[in-house]
C-alpha cells in the first residue's frame, strides 16, 4: 500500500489504512512522511519543552506503565506533595535559560482537584506564561469548568494521552475507561484549548493497536495540536517491568506514521529517548518529530543528558 501523494488533511483514516502506512518499506516511509512533514513545517525547527512532576505518587489508576499509580506497592518512589507555586515557576526559568519554550506540568492526580490545589495550578500557569513561555498541564480528567478557568489564565495546551489503541487500552488501565479520556478531550477542546494527546509504544500492543490510537486522534477535527509518542520505560515494581526495550526501528516507523495521519501536528519525541544514540534521533526527526523534551528527568523516568542534547542540536546546526 502506498501513502497518499497529495497529503491532504484526513479525519476519515481507517485502522487498516493507518497499518498499511506503518508496513511500507522503511526507505518509502520515512521519504514519505519527510515530505508530509517539509510541507507542513519548517524541518530545522525542533522545539525544547521541559517537564516537570508538580505532585508524585499516589495516583488511584492503575496504569500498568506507571511508578506513579499507588497500585504498585513494589515500586521504589518518593511521593511529593503538591510543589509550590514559586518552586515550579524556578523551574521553568531555569528550562528557559537552558532554551526550552514550552514547559509542562504534570499532577499524579485521577482527576484535577476542586480545592486550593488547582488554584494554585492556576497561578503557576500564569507565572508560566508571564515568563513568556507556552504552558501546558495533565492532571488527569477535567471538566468544562475547570478547562475554562486554565483558559483565562493563559493555557496554552492540556495533555491527556490516549495511550493506546481502544482494542488494547483494557490491558493497561482498569480504573478509568476510553470514554472517560474522550470527555476530558471534549471538555480541552470544547474550552478551546490547544490539545495534546498521544501515547505508548511497547506495552505489548500489536501494531493494529498503534494504528488504532492513531485512528482516533485522526478522527478528531481538528488534529491535536501535540501528538506525544512516547516508548515504555521499564520500571521496576510495575506489572510491565519485564517488556523489553522498543526497537529504535520500530519507534522510527510510529513517528512517520504519525507525522503522515496527523500532517499539522507538532510530533513530540518523548519518554525513552535516553535509550536511543543522537542517529536514531535525528532519524526520528527526519521521519517527522518536531519536538523533545529536554532535561534528565520526565516525571519520574530518566531522560537524555543535558550535555547529550546540546551534542544532538550542535549535529542538527549548520556547518
Amino acid at each position: 500500500m502506498n501513502a497518499p501523494a497529495d497529503f491532504n488533511i484526513r479525519h476519515d483514516w481507517t485502522v487498516e489504512e493507518i497499518v498499511g502506512v506503518h508496513n511500507l518499506p522503511l526507505l518509502d516511509l520515512i521519504a514519505q512522511a519527510n515530505a508530509v512533514h517539509r510541507r507542513y513545517h519548517d524541518v530545522n525547527d525542533v522545539q525544547k519543552a521541559a517537564l516537570l512532576s508538580i505532585k508524585t505518587g499516589g495516583c488511584p489508576e492503575d496504569c500498568s506503565y506507571c511508578p506513579q499509580s499507588a497500585h504498585h506497592r513494589e515500586v521504589k518512589l518518593d511521593r511529593v506533595d503538591l510543589l509550590s507555586t514559586d518552586e515550579v515557576l524556578a523551574a521553568a526559568r531555569t528550562a528557559k535559560d537552558a532554551g526550552a519554550d514550552r514547559f509542562c506540568m504534570g499532577a499524579a492526580w485521577r482527576s484535577a482537584p476542586r480545592d486550593k490545589r488547582f488554584d494554585a495550578v492556576v497561578d503557576m500557569v500564569r507565572g508560566v506564561r508571564e515568563l513568556g513561555m507556552e504552558a501546558c498541564v495533565t492532571l488527569g480528567m477535567i471538566d468544562d469548568g475547570q478547562a475554562k478557568r486554565l483558559v483565562e489564565a493563559g493555557l496554552t495546551a492540556y495533555n491527556h494521552n490516549l495511550d493506546t489503541g481502544p482494542e488494547f487500552y483494557g490491558d493497561i488501565i482498569t480504573t478509568r475507561t476510553y470514554q472517560d479520556r474522550l470527555d476530558t478531550l471534549k471538555a480541552v477542546r470544547g474550552a478551546g484549548l490547544e490539545m495534546c494527546c498521544g501515547g505508548i509504544i511497547g506495552m505489548g500492543e500489536s501494531v493494529r493497536d498503534r494504528a488504532g490510537m492513531l485512528q482516533v486522534l485522526a478522527s478528531f477535527d481538528p488534529h491535536p495540536e501535540s501528538v506525544p509518542i512516547n516508548t515504555l520505560v521499564p520500571v521496576e515494581g510495575t506489572p510491565l517491568a519485564q517488556r523489553q526495550k522498543v526497537e529504535p526501528l520500530d519507534l522510527v516507523r510510529m513517528i512517520a506514521t504519525t507525522r503522515i495521519v496527523t500532517p499539522r501536528a507538532r510530533v513530540r519525541l518523548s519518554a525513552g529517548r535516553s535509550f536511543l544514540t543522537q542517529e536514531a534521533q535525528i532519524l526520528c526527526l527526519v521521519a517527522g518529530a518536531n519536538s523533545i523534551f529536554y532535561g534528565e528527568k520526565l516525571l519520574t523516568t530518566g531522560n537524555a543528558c543535558v550535555n547529550e542534547d546540546d551534542a544532538l542540536f550542535s549535529a542538527l546546526a549548520p556547518r
